[in-house]
């Protein structure tokens, strides 16, 4: 019976992308650039997305990601920039990715019903500083039972010792007693296939699944968590 929900918080429970987009915007502007075209910004997603699955393979570091994205992305635009430059875009994009925060659709309300029958943890690979502030800027801190990044864990989603520390301190070893819920098939599903865990992939966009890892359930609105999991119970 499941007892743990553990959640991904970007573009799962929050909308990254809105996020994201905003939070480029206002570092190019800081640069003296006030025009990025739409192009652009999917060229970024494209590149971020790149390194972040360069991490998850364990091929990278994480101050590799962080810097690295924002230097491919300056040179295909064609940005002058040295270390510096970069250094401070970073901290700032950090920053911000905390300010620009939203729920996605029904997120907060199956958050605020589900609270009262099951603890609720956040498991994320986001950077401590902005995933810190997102929590407490949504609320989500007066809601969640608990948070885990990845940076404070020293190992990343989805391998298994994530959330072998995960378990270990919530309270239950047993992955029977958890479900992991995520949008992210490298991360949070493979993660849950690497621990054993029962998963959800919140899939919105209607992706299909062509990476080696195995779905419990799929759905398109996370309204449908409640569903799935009076199933379960019963």
């Amino acid at each position: 019976m499941i007892k743990y929900i553990l959640w991904d918080i970007d573009n799962t429970l929050l909308d990254f992308d809105m996020a994201e987009k905003a939070s480029i915007i206002s570092g190019l502007k800081r640069l003296g650039i006030d025009k990025i075209s739409e192009d652009s910004l999917e060229d970024y997603k494209k590149i971020n997305d790149k390194y972040w699955k360069k991490l998850e393979k364990g091929e990278i570091t994480r101050r590799e990601v962080l810097l690295g994205r924002f230097k491919e992305f300056f040179d295909q635009e064609g940005i002058d920039y040295d270390q510096d430059i970069v250094e401070i875009f970073n901290e700032n994009f950090q920053k911000d990715l905390g300010i620009n925060v939203a729920f996605h659709k029904n997120a907060k309300n199956v958050l605020e019903k589900l609270k009262k029958d099951y603890k609720q943890y956040a498991i994320t690979n986001g950077t401590k500083v902005a995933q810190e502030a997102k929590i407490e800027n949504s609320g989500l801190d007066k809601i969640l039972d608990g948070v885990f990044i990845s940076e404070d864990l020293g190992v990343d989603k989805p391998n298994k010792e994530f959330f072998d520390i995960v378990l270990k301190q919530v309270g239950s070893k047993d992955p029977r007693d958890y479900i992991v819920i995520g949008d992210s098939l490298t991360s949070d599903i493979k993660g849950a296939n690497n621990a054993g865990i029962k998963c959800i992939w919140f899939n919105p966009k209607h992706k299909i699944n062509e990476k080696d890892v195995s779905i419990d359930y799929s759905i398109h609105d996370l309204a449908k968590v409640i569903d799935i999991l009076d199933d379960l119970s019963d």
